[in-house]
């Protein structure tokens, strides 16, 4: 029943002829334990979500976000998710305030706002999973320049170019940035001029280190000047950062420390000093 979009027509005459046939091919991952049915109501869960992307206009911001976090899934694919954890928490919250029903405990009030409030967390909880691998994919990525800045300096000054030096990141490294940069690499060698490539990857991390390496490398390439000293002094800042960073993160902790230490240690303290001569005290009287 669903019409075929012009797409689906034209691509079949573009592409080589595959000998293979479709049914060997491995389908699409399952993200629902319920296989069969999941791949029954996908389209229909998609092109809901689809039709509510209409009257949303932060589909650009999440794209933006799902591509910091490294993710290849789509804006639609993510909302499916979100609608999917969204109704899981109100099945599981719904199973239990029935329990809860049957066995004589429950306020129907009080249950139906925990039945909704568990199904919005469902859906919030999926966008700060999101967030959170945002942080964590951001940390290994600034983790990670130091030691690939360096790389691309030494690559530099002996001869390679930037796009060499890039290759070679590439083929030698593994992690987070390096696959960015092979990113970047793959858009050279498909036409696209290196800086345009370099700025795209800017925009897409969205962090001020890498945004000062890709200005770094577009003045070098423009200008003809070194390279090589500007990595490294790139690297070094990063590197100090990481230990303004660790020291911020020291003192943040060392007063989060006072808060057991003033309320639970020092008050046992005085209480083991003060009560064996309040004893005393008593027995004397």
């Amino acid at each position: 029943m669903r019409a075929t979009s012009l797409t689906q027509r034209v691509a079949p005459q573009l592409r080589a002829v595959d000998v293979q046939s479709r049914l060997l091919t491995d389908s699409p991952a399952n993200v629902t334990p319920f296989g069969p049915l999941e791949r029954i109501l996908r389209p229909l869960l998609a092109d809901a979500v689809s039709w509510s992307h209409r009257f949303n206009p932060a589909s650009a911001t999440l794209a933006r976000r799902l591509a910091q976090a490294g993710r290849g899934q789509t804006t639609t694919d993510f909302r499916a998710q979100q609608l999917l954890w969204a109704a899981g928490g109100l099945a599981g919250s719904t199973l239990v305030m029935v329990l809860l029903a049957a066995s004589g405990s429950a306020d129907v009030p009080l249950a139906v706002i925990i039945v909704l409030g568990c199904a919005v967390l469902g859906f919030v909880g999926r966008d700060h999973v999101l967030s959170a691998d945002i942080r964590r994919r951001e940390t290994r990525m600034l983790a990670e320049f130091p030691s690939l800045a360096e790389l691309m300096a030494l690559a530099v000054s002996a001869g390679e170019s930037t796009t060499g030096a890039l290759e070679r990141i590439c083929r030698t490294a593994t992690g987070e940035l390096a696959g960015e940069f092979a990113l970047v690499l793959a858009a050279t060698r498909a036409g696209k001029p290196l800086v345009d490539a370099l700025q795209e990857f800017s925009n897409r991390t969205r962090l001020a280190p890498l945004a000062r390496f890709v200005d770094g490398i577009t003045v070098a390439v423009q200008r003809g000047t070194p390279l090589a000293d500007v990595l490294r002094a790139q690297a070094q800042d990063v590197r100090d950062l990481a230990k303004r960073e660790l020291m911020e993160s020291a003192g943040r902790k060392e007063i989060a420390m006072m808060v057991p230490l003033v309320f639970g240690v020092l008050p046992l303290t005085v209480l083991f000093a003060v009560y064996p001569g309040i004893a005393l005290i008593n027995l004397g009287f």
